[in-house]
């Protein structure tokens, strides 16, 4: 098991800036993906950016330039930084932890988002 715990959402006005930090514990596979994804309502869960153990990143196109993930393996966390946000950016984010290579894995709570035009 793996437990992730989100924090640093919160509400911010369009063009500001906010850092998500993910904390993971338990048996965190060796090889990894740590990724974000986001759900605003209505809409389906969609991925925003994921790093590998080894650092490798991918991001989605519309956040692209604008949000860099992170991580800090030696404290297991992950980091969602997001700059010039908008209100499109507004959403549950949530943490995920999955083996390289496999689908589905581990969620954390979510943290709410809220961009304000």
């Amino acid at each position: 098991q793996v437990q992730l715990v989100e924090s640093g959402g919160g509400l911010v006005q369009a063009g500001g800036s906010l850092r998500l930090s993910c904390a993971a514990s338990g048996s965190i596979p060796s090889t990894n993906v740590m990724g974000w994804y986001r759900q605003a309502p209505g809409k389906q869960r969609e991925l925003v950016a994921h790093i590998t153990s080894g650092g490798s990143t991918n991001y989605a196109d519309s956040v692209r330039g604008r949000f860099t993930i992170s991580r800090d393996n030696a404290k297991n966390t992950v980091y969602l930084q997001m700059t010039s946000l908008k209100p499109e950016d507004t959403a549950t984010y949530y943490c995920n932890c999955r083996k390289l290579g496999y689908t589905g894995g581990y969620w954390g709570q979510g943290t709410q988002v809220t961009v304000s035009s």
